[in-house]
């Protein structure tokens, strides 16, 4: 006898909000590729030219732990898109810097960007896009907006654009 599962009441809302955040993420890594960056990079680069802001600020709005945001601003560095300076406010603080090559990557990391999300609203009708928009927007900001305590702890994709 051969088990059948069970009939579903609700859409199943964590495999829609899972599948779409990584098909999304790997267009994003894809577009991002052409032109030498990844979504983490394409992240700090943005931030960091909103206005001064440490390695720890950073790593928080990307959501990234110290070891993957240290990677990060070293690849950075390395392709001479931003540098390490000391903070003009707090002396025993570094600041992600982001030099004039980095601001040129960044403008068009953003247009990248920008492009991969109109892509994917772009599947919808106008004001399906917005009804979507608007829904999201309530729910990060709301019910969905702080994690709960685990017992044990929830591995999660850590790229925040």
């Amino acid at each position: 006898m051969t088990a059948m599962a069970a009939a579903r009441a609700e859409p199943d809302l964590s495999y829609l909000l899972d599948h779409s955040s990584h098909v999304l993420r790997t267009q994003m890594a894809a577009a991002l590729a052409e032109i030498e960056l990844t979504a983490r990079m394409h992240c700090v680069l943005i931030h960091a030219l909103e206005k001064e802001r440490t390695q720890i600020q950073l790593a928080e709005i990307g959501d990234m732990d110290k070891t993957t945001m240290v990677v990060t601003v070293d690849a950075l560095e390395e392709a001479g898109l931003a540098e390490r300076r000391p903070s003009s406010t707090d002396r025993r603080a570094r600041i992600i810097a982001v030099t004039e090559k980095g601001e040129e990557v960044a403008k068009r990391s953003q247009e990248i960007v920008d492009g991969v999300h109109k892509a994917a609203l772009g599947a919808l009708p106008e004001d399906e896009r917005k009804a979507l928009l608007r829904a999201m927007n309530r729910l990060v900001t709301g019910h969905l907006a702080t994690p709960a305590e685990a017992p044990q702890a929830v591995r999660r994709a850590r790229q925040k654009t």
